[in-house]
């Protein structure tokens, strides 16, 4: 058994029509990143407050924080990042979030190990202040960030092992890296996922379609899953249509496709989801 989750403002920056096509596809967690035009992050008091009822109303709960912390250069001044951080997990423990996805910093020119020391001393202040407040930190593997491949995300999560420090698996983010999800990275980080976003792409051109459509190997990656009795969440992230890179939009038609893509997966596959 798994539960799906999903990054509802790709649905609309709307918070009732995110609710509203998250519970006609029975759907009842979602992954808050953006709620009315505002990253989650700067939301007001009042705005959170004002998500929590309706959540709270509509019988919904919150898998993630899907913040935008360690989406900044390796250059960049860290002292306002860590601010920002703060504020990611002052959300989680409001929303009752178990999770907060994070990145691990854009590295230019593909100067990796000349970055590596500044990263993980990032990353393990960070991980630091997420395990006094009980929260577990996700990173997620994306293009141009320290942790864009199989090998370096290993790095990461063993260099700065820790309870609090797992991983989200992307499957469509590593075809656009050129890496084979399942053959390369999956078995080496497969004793770190704790979390699955779900898109798939065309390894040929980097566009991302439907779960199950692409090169991502996603019926792959539900059987290996299922065989390791894994029962966390599946999180839609369709990114099916233009978006901006922090509040992606796929409208409620398109996620309603990939949505029921995934779901399509688990039938053949014989996994049950809530």
């Amino acid at each position: 058994m798994i539960t799906l989750t999903g990054f509802s403002d790709e649905i609309s920056s709307d918070l009732d029509m995110q609710l509203h096509v998250l519970d006609s596809l029975g759907i009842k967690h979602l992954e808050l990143r953006g709620v009315w035009g505002k990253n989650v992050l700067d939301l007001s008091v009042n705005e959170a407050a004002e998500i929590k009822e309706n959540l709270d109303k509509r019988g919904f709960r919150v898998s993630a924080i899907a913040s935008p912390i360690g989406k900044i250069k390796i250059t960049d001044d860290f002292g306002p990042h860590l601010e920002q951080f703060e504020r990611a997990l002052d959300l989680a423990i409001y929303f009752g979030a178990p999770f907060i996805r994070i990145f691990s910093f854009y590295i230019a020119d593909k100067q990796y190990d000349e970055h590596r020391d500044e990263v993980f001393s990032r990353i393990q202040a960070i991980i630091q202040i997420a395990a006094s407040r009980g929260i577990v930190l996700l990173h997620e593997n994306e293009s141009h960030i320290y942790g864009d491949t199989g090998v370096r995300c290993l790095d990461l999560l063993q260099s700065c092992e820790s309870p609090n420090w797992l991983a989200a698996f992307d499957p469509a983010n590593f075809v656009q890296c050129g890496v084979r999800p399942m053959t390369e990275a999956y078995p080496l980080l497969e004793p770190f996922i704790a979390y699955v976003h779900v898109k798939d792409a065309l390894a040929a051109t980097g566009q991302v379609v439907p779960a199950g459509r692409g090169d991502g190997q996603l019926r792959e990656l539900i059987a290996a899953l299922k065989a390791k009795g894994y029962e966390g969440y599946f999180s839609i992230e369709p990114h099916l249509a233009a978006h901006d890179p922090y509040k992606g939009r796929t409208g409620p038609e398109l996620f309603e496709v990939a949505a029921k893509a995934l779901q399509e997966l688990l039938r053949e596959a014989n996994v049950e989801w809530k």
